[in-house]
């Protein structure tokens, strides 16, 4: 079995200290409390001061909370109002749609999947919540990007996979996707990622018109797009296009949510 690490726990079990006691502890205040010998104590406090998680009053000499530990509480709870947001609407679109459905935020340069609806079918399905997929291929990952500034510069600085002969990578081609995407309301990944699969996303925007996430399907090619001859949206190059009305379904799942957080205008 795995041992914990003791800074760690020390340092953890003293943020808790801080987050339920008074409003402000000295230095001995917190040896006390947690059993440390003052000058350990004082090294993990000087460490979570720098990073940003523990504040000195100048005055008093005595710790508090730090800013940066609200930061990360609200990015945690933005998460979770987008996810709790989106439950019935992403279990609408996976019924409307036939297809498996994915909500994914942006994180630490990829997409991170936050909810993941099964294809409503009895075929065999692994959960993916809590999976990594790239910026510039899937259908969500274009979606950040095209809205995203922060998503937009990740994308374009990261060495960038070719996962199949039409996976696009070049910077240049890859700037015009996302201007495709802005001017069109949501991206398509036709086999860029994975041989087979095809994906529709469109972005999901807060009160104050920020991308805060995608919503999108993911399906086999024979039933996310039309056959070639058969005149299907997206306009993608070797296909008959994504199926309209799924493009539809997608957008629209994205608007209601959109609107849930508080998003007035799409």
């Amino acid at each position: 079995m795995a041992r914990n690490i003791q800074s760690l726990e020390r340092a953890a079990a003293m943020l808790r200290l801080l987050a339920g006691g008074e409003r402000r502890l000295g230095l001995s205040d917190i040896a006390a409390a947690l059993g440390l010998a003052k000058g350990t104590a004082h090294g993990i406090l000087r460490t979570l001061q720098a990073e940003g998680f523990v504040e000195q009053d100048s005055a008093s000499g005595r710790y508090q909370l730090g800013a940066e530990l609200l930061r990360l509480g609200n990015s945690y709870l933005d998460v979770h109002e987008l996810r709790a947001r989106a439950l019935v609407w992403t279990d609408d679109l996976a019924r409307s749609s036939g297809e498996a459905v994915y909500l994914g935020v942006l994180h630490q340069g990829g997409v991170l999947i936050v909810h993941h609806v099964f294809r409503p079918d009895d075929s065999r399905q692994v959960l993916e919540v809590g999976v990594m997929q790239p910026l510039h291929s899937t259908a969500l990952g274009k979606v950040l990007s095209a809205y995203d500034p922060v998503a937009h510069s990740e994308v374009l600085e990261a060495e960038r996979k070719d996962f199949t002969a039409r996976t696009v990578c070049d910077s240049g081609d890859l700037e015009a996707v996302f201007d495709l995407t802005r001017a069109r309301g949501y991206a398509a990944d036709i086999e860029e990622t994975w041989e087979g699969v095809a994906s529709v996303a469109a972005p999901i925007h807060d009160r104050h018109r920020m991308p805060v996430g995608a919503v999108g399907i993911t399906g086999a090619v024979e039933r996310v797009c039309k056959a070639p001859d058969d005149g299907g949206a997206g306009g993608d190059a070797g296909s008959g296009g994504l199926r309209p009305e799924l493009i539809a379904a997608v957008r629209d799942c994205a608007r209601a949510v959109s609107r849930d957080l508080g998003a007035s205008r799409f």
